[in-house]
């Protein structure tokens, strides 16, 4: 039996995580009998369908607004592309050049049955599947071979705009000690509903995400991961109106982190919330087959919320992340359930409650690379307080293992940080992690003291909120605000003229292979 350092009470915690779990069932139950547009488009770029047309619109979304206008999509755009591959002999590719050049209607061909336009695609299907599991094998291997940075892995980003001055940053950080380079997306890209093409070298605030991009740093990490004899990640973000999809490109070309979060995207981007958990369900297939850490919104709640009153509500959003996870196929291994230090610096003893919040995350999720942000509420351009912030945070980090640490900048509220900014903080990182390694297993916490009280507290309110989610179901819980303080209605946000109700024929050739049972 696990054995607390801070004397929680574990038949409370597999409480709140049944509780959890029930939730996320509510949830699934009305996500499997939804598709959206995000979905069919992943499953026809999954099938090889790329490209643009003249005027820059990707073809996945030609083939996918085709069937949406005329009313089809709940039939799922696998039966239609079998369909037409035994009908025409063409390869998914070639009907989508072929519906783009307005020489064909996959919607008037004579139609199959469901198991013979399944097994016409099934070619398709394995030839992508066999590149995702290659890279995976890929990272495996680079790992086995030349090595990884220890935990708290350090995580910093690049935010350029422009992704071959992102590949300077990125390979200069990685030479610093830099673990996980983060590729910060252009503002706005979330909202948009489709993914851009392309090498991109203009962004506003970072830099777009592209399959191209993807490919791009991928290289460049693998040759500074070669030369520094550590195999540096690649993380960049899957939220959003195209999260599958973007999941699905991140798969292909290797990326090895994504922020995954259908609640960051509902509360901080108004995106409805039936589509983007809907989304959700798929792109967390995908990256649990691609052996892809995803990372999860809830430090975001911190910057709008009290840290000290609202902490239990990223506990609850933690419990109901790992479950919805789980479900997709997703394992504790690869899930960097998020929070954050964000506790007023006035604050009497701030660092012991940190202190106590990270230590009670870390022990309740003992397999998860939990990913821990750094204080940038409180952050006043002042900084020299701002480096021992982050000093403060990045001895917590150590001193609770957390998984990834995503480094603060002492010019946090200044501007995107330059190449001596993020020396500066890999070089207190690293004097930290070094000279507090072992902190964690040296230090015992008081009976009845700050910390062990405030552990309990923040998990009997989070399962409070929990047992009232379970009653009232995850959708009125958003609609209330329960999360961040932020109201979000059922049928309101940006998005949900995307869901549809499958129908008869509707199939998705990958759910199964990925959650390996095929």
């Amino acid at each position: 039996m696990q054995k607390s350092k801070i004397g929680l009470d574990f038949e409370k915690v597999e409480h709140a995580r049944s509780v959890a779990r029930r939730i996320a069932d509510q949830v699934q139950d009305f996500v499997g009998n939804y598709t959206t547009v995000a979905v069919e488009r992943t499953i026809c770029r999954l099938l090889g369908i790329d490209g643009i047309d003249e005027n820059e619109v990707p073809l996945p979304n030609i083939v996918v607004d085709e069937l949406k206008s005329k009313g089809l999509l709940g039939q799922g755009v696998a039966y239609f592309l079998g369909n037409a591959v035994l009908e025409t002999g063409k390869t998914p590719q070639q009907i989508a050049d072929a519906i783009v050049a307005g020489k064909l209607d996959i919607t008037q061909l004579p139609m199959h049955p469901v198991a013979d336009t399944a097994k016409a695609i099934q070619p398709y299907v394995d030839e992508n599947v066999t590149r995702i599991r290659n890279n995976r094998l890929r990272r495996e291997n680079y790992i086995k071979t030349i090595g990884e940075g220890s935990k708290p892995y350090l995580y910093i980003i690049v935010a350029t705009g422009n992704i071959y001055e992102d590949v300077v940053q990125a390979q200069a950080g990685a030479r610093q000690g830099a673990d996980i380079i983060a590729v910060i997306r252009t503002t706005g890209q979330s909202l948009l509903d489709y993914v851009p093409y392309g090498a991109t070298t203009e962004g506003f605030g970072g830099t777009f995400a592209t399959q191209e991009n993807f490919r791009i740093m991928r290289k460049a990490l693998d040759e500074v991961g070669e030369e520094v004899g550590r195999y540096i990640r690649l993380c960049n973000y899957c939220s959003g109106l195209c999260m599958p999809e973007i999941a699905a490109m991140g798969a292909l070309e290797g990326l090895d982190v994504m922020l995954n979060d259908a609640l960051y995207g509902i509360l901080f981007r108004d995106i409805n919330m039936q589509r983007t958990l809907i989304d959700q369900y798929f792109s967390r297939i995908i990256n649990g087959f691609a052996g892809v850490i995803i990372n999860t919104g809830e430090d975001n709640y911190l910057t709008t919320a009290d840290a000290y009153e609202e902490a239990h509500t990223v506990l609850a959003s933690d419990f109901i992340n790992e479950q919805l996870a789980l479900l997709a196929g997703l394992p504790e291994e690869q899930q960097g359930l998020g929070h954050a230090f964000e506790m007023d610096p006035m604050l009497e003893n701030g660092f012991l409650y940190e202190l106590a919040q990270a230590q009670m995350i870390r022990e309740i999720f003992p397999k998860a690379p939990l990913k821990y942000m750094p204080p940038t509420k409180f952050m006043t351009g002042n900084i020299f307080r701002g480096h021992i912030q982050d000093a403060l945070f990045n001895i917590i980090g150590q001193w609770t293992h957390q998984g990834l640490q995503l480094l603060g900048m002492p010019t946090e509220a200044i501007h995107t940080p330059f190449m001596s900014d993020r020396y500066l903080s890999i070089e207190n990182a690293k004097y930290i992690f070094n000279n507090m390694k072992s902190i964690g297993d040296e230090v015992e916490f008081k009976e009845g003291g700050i910390i062990r009280t405030r552990a309990k507290e923040v998990l009997d309110n989070a399962t409070a909120l929990l047992e009232n989610m379970e009653r009232e179901g995850l959708f009125t819980a958003l609609e209330k605000g329960i999360f961040a303080n932020v109201k979000r209605p059922k049928n309101g946000g940006k998005g949900l003229d995307g869901v549809t109700l499958k129908a008869d024929k509707y199939f998705n050739p990958f759910v199964e292979i990925m959650k390996g049972k095929k």
